[in-house]
């Protein structure tokens, strides 16, 4: 019985110990893993599973291990932001896969990617045609950037001499059925306004699940119950 209370402590320390770690590494390494912080991940990942299970692993020993790494990886991360030269070489560059409608087939193979690849990767981007695209490279990431020409692109706007409003970011004034009285005032608005605009469709503040404001001056409102049949 002790040793499931010693493995249960351990787990509870580790996944505290790698959650600080995680915040400290930043929330790029969320998003998008370079080569070496995908190495660093595999290591502590198995350090940590090492010793949350293993009874017979030396704690203090294994918690100075993923210090150690998790350093390194800040220091890589910071030297990496002032020399580029580092930075490539951590990161990796990104390689020109698509030019003028014509595929680079030497960058493919630099890439290790096929045909195949490539074209899977365009369809995700709504591409089915080759041809139609001015540029195309592959990211540090792994992820495939694509510019299309301009005859199959969408018309802007702007390219329609249409002067249209600043279409600026949704302000939630309610959530989970309660007035976010910060965001109301940040709007220019009073909470009286707010129930005024509910009174009048007849709800109740405790009915909505999500208001927001948006830059038109509308009110969108979602209703805890609005008829919609939820997935079991």
């Amino acid at each position: 019985m002790g040793d499931w209370i010693e493995i249960v402590l351990r787990s509870l320390l580790i996944l505290a110990g790698l959650f600080i770690v995680t915040k400290l590494l930043g929330k790029k390494q969320l998003s998008k893993l370079s080569y070496f912080e995908y190495i660093v991940g595999i290591i502590i990942g198995d350090i940590a599973g090492s010793l949350s299970m293993d009874a017979d692993a030396n704690l203090v020993n294994g918690v100075t291990s993923i210090l150690i790494w998790t350093l390194i990886s800040i220091l890589l991360s910071y030297v990496s932001l002032k020399n580029k030269k580092i930075r490539d070489i951590v990161e990796g560059k990104a390689r020109v896969f698509i030019k003028d409608g014509k595929i680079l087939e030497g960058n493919l193979k630099k890439e290790r990617f096929t045909s195949d690849e490539l074209l899977e990767m365009l369809r995700k981007k709504s591409v089915f045609s080759v041809r139609e695209v001015e540029f195309a490279l592959l990211e540090a990431d792994g992820e495939l950037s694509v510019l299309l020409k301009r005859d199959y692109r969408a018309v802007k706007p702007s390219e329609l001499w249409l002067q249209l409003p600043e279409d600026k970011e949704p302000r939630t004034v309610i959530m989970d059925g309660q007035i976010i009285k910060e965001m109301v005032e940040k709007v220019d608005r009073s909470t009286e306004w707010l129930q005024n605009i509910l009174a009048d469709k007849h709800v109740k503040v405790e009915d909505v699940y999500l208001a927001q404001l948006h830059s038109d001056g509308k009110l969108s409102l979602d209703y805890y119950n609005d008829g919609i049949v939820q997935d079991e």
